[in-house]
């Protein structure tokens, strides 16, 4: 009787020790395994070589503290950083003058276009003219925004097609001033796909429901979205486009190869997609080896931290290490170790090429 009280006992004890090793009640957003992987290699927070970061947004710049941000961008070697969210008119006039007068040549300034009263009978006409004034004021590119081709309606409430005929004046504009039209269309084409199982963005899904684009009934499918992109870039071959985030084609780069193949007038950037680029470090780095003449380096959000997995990504032949955001990639991040020769091309000499207006003094030969 004293032995089955005391196994008894010892078994009550045990319980919650089991239920620890055992937690059936955690939820998938709550699992975070940290690997027990013992390998070489360590985070990296300074570029191997000066950079632009082509793809980024300040929309303060007309009062903010540029030398602060300058200052971060130093410890980054970020040497010039392009603000795609300047927008137009005083408001863009003011953000040129602040970065010359706070830090000359760091910042670079893209205008952006109002859609609002696009029906009028010289929207057109006076959309080109502003365009030319920005230009005037220091512009030096065109940034185009997801809204067009997925929210932007006409007075009716149709949806305005990024080849809508209205805006062929301006793409042509752009070609004319010489500045490049950095265009971000649609979403990754999973985001189309049913938020099951077989979803591998179902984490974002499930914390971001609104940017699922599955409902047919308010938005064209992804082919449909981008072919109206693809028709711009064959109208307008004078004009050279950034297709933004590796044109959503990141998960399939031979498709993105013959896209570029097709358009010798575009080039691509990789910001926000370098979940993509990590988990397939040798094809990525055979496809940055073909087209490094093609590629630039953007970021998107402006998150120092978040800076030095790109490099490690880019830079390094580490393995198994951590994306910076687990509800858009849970996989693990291997570097591709890119030649210096593209890396230099990727982090600044591509973009020289392409934005007007650089300065060159600020990189090696």
């Amino acid at each position: 009787m004293q032995k089955l009280l005391l196994l008894m006992t010892l078994l009550v004890l045990a319980l919650p020790l089991l239920a620890q090793e055992a937690d059936t009640t955690m939820t998938f957003e709550e699992y975070d395994p940290v690997s027990t992987l013992v390998i070489p290699g360590e985070a990296i927070t300074s570029a191997k070589y000066p950079f632009i970061d082509v793809h980024n947004h300040q929309w303060r710049m007309p009062t903010q503290n540029l030398k602060a941000l300058a200052s971060e961008m130093d410890e980054m070697n970020m040497a010039i950083m392009v603000n795609l969210s300047g927008r137009s008119g005083e408001t863009l006039k003011a953000a040129v003058d602040n970065a010359r007068e706070q830090a000359p040549g760091r910042f670079v300034v893209f205008a952006n276009l109002d859609f609002s009263g696009i029906d009028e009978p010289d929207w057109t006409e006076r959309t080109v003219a502003q365009l030319q004034e920005d230009y005037n004021n220091g512009a030096r590119g065109l940034k185009i925004f997801k809204n067009l081709g997925l929210t932007v309606q006409d007075e009716e409430g149709n949806r305005v097609h990024t080849d809508d005929p209205r805006l062929d004046p301006v793409w042509a504009k752009c070609g004319e001033l010489g500045i490049p039209v950095l265009i971000h269309t649609g979403e990754p084409a999973i985001f189309w796909a049913p938020i099951d199982k077989y979803n591998e963005r179902w984490l974002e899904m499930k914390n971001f429901p609104s940017r699922h684009r599955g409902d047919s009934t308010r938005y064209p499918s992804w082919e449909v979205v981008m072919n109206e992109q693809w028709n711009v870039f064959r109208k307008h071959p004078e004009t050279t486009f950034i297709n933004a985030h590796l044109g959503w084609m990141g998960n399939d780069l031979a498709r993105l190869g013959r896209h570029l193949d097709e358009f010798p007038n575009v080039v691509t950037e990789i910001a926000a997609v370098l979940a993509e680029l990590g988990r397939q470090p040798r094809f990525a780095k055979e496809f940055f080896i073909k087209y490094q003449d093609r590629i630039m380096f953007g970021k998107d959000t402006y998150r120092p931290s978040e800076y030095y997995v790109y490099f490690r990504v880019l830079e390094s032949d580490d393995e198994y290490f951590d994306y910076y955001r687990k509800r858009h990639a849970f996989w693990k991040m291997y570097g591709l170790d890119l030649p210096d020769e593209v890396l230099k091309k990727l982090y600044y000499k591509n973009a020289l090429n392409v934005i007007p207006g650089l300065d060159r003094s600020l990189f090696p030969e």
